[in-house]
C-alpha cells in the first residue's frame, strides 16, 4: 500500500463527488502524533502535510475532530466513574438510614421505659456497681418495684455519670440519699 496515496470513495446520494479518505498509514502517523501533541502547532502541521501529501486543512480538521472525539471519551469515562461512586455513596447511605432506624427504634424503647417507669411503678431497678468489679451478669436486678428516670439514665451512663446526674439531681435516688 502506497503511504502516501489517498483512497477515492464515492458517498452515495450526495452531488458533492467523491469524498477522500485517509489510508490506514496516514491514519497510524497521525494517531501517533496525536497521543503525543494534542495540540497541533503550524510546524506540525506543515510538516505532517508534507510527509503525508495531504492539505495542511485536511490536517487540521483531522486534529479537531480527534480532539473532540478525546474529550467525548474522557467525559464518559468520568460519568462512568461519577455514576460508580455516586452507586457506592448511594448503598452507603441506605446502610446508613438502616442504622439511624435501628439506633430510632432503641431509643424509643429507652423513652417508652423511661414513660412507663415515670407513670408506673416497674419490676426492675437498675443497680450500679461502685466496686469496679464486673461479674458479667446483668446490670438490672428485681427490687422493690422502685426505678426512677435518674437510674435508668444511670444505668446507661455508668457509675461516674449516675454520681453527677444524682449531684445535679439533689442527691436522691430511688431508694434516699446517693452513694
Amino acid at each position: 500500500m502506497d503511504f502516501l496515496k489517498w483512497q477515492d470513495t464515492e458517498k452515495p446520494d450526495s452531488g458533492k463527488g467523491s469524498k477522500r479518505r485517509l489510508t490506514e498509514d496516514q491514519i497510524r502517523l497521525l494517531e501517533t502524533n496525536f497521543s503525543f501533541n494534542k495540540k497541533l502547532d503550524q510546524d506540525l502541521k506543515y510538516h505532517l502535510s508534507q510527509q503525508l501529501n495531504l492539505p495542511p486543512r485536511q490536517i487540521a480538521v483531522w486534529y479537531q475532530n480527534k480532539r473532540a472525539r478525546w474529550k467525548t471519551q474522557a467525559m464518559e469515562s468520568d460519568h462512568k466513574a461519577m455514576q460508580s461512586k455516586l452507586a457506592s455513596v448511594m448503598s452507603h447511605n441506605r446502610k446508613l438510614e438502616r442504622e439511624v432506624e435501628k439506633l430510632q427504634e432503641e431509643l424509643d424503647q429507652a423513652r417508652a421505659m423511661v414513660h412507663a417507669s415515670s407513670t408506673s411503678v416497674p419490676a426492675y431497678s437498675c443497680a450500679v456497681s461502685t466496686s469496679g468489679e464486673d461479674d458479667g451478669g446483668s446490670s438490672f436486678v428485681d427490687r422493690s418495684e422502685c426505678c426512677l428516670d435518674n437510674e435508668l439514665y444511670a444505668c446507661v451512663a455508668g457509675v461516674e455519670s449516675r454520681h453527677q446526674f444524682l449531684s445535679v439531681a439533689g442527691g436522691f435516688g430511688a431508694f434516699g440519699p446517693s452513694i
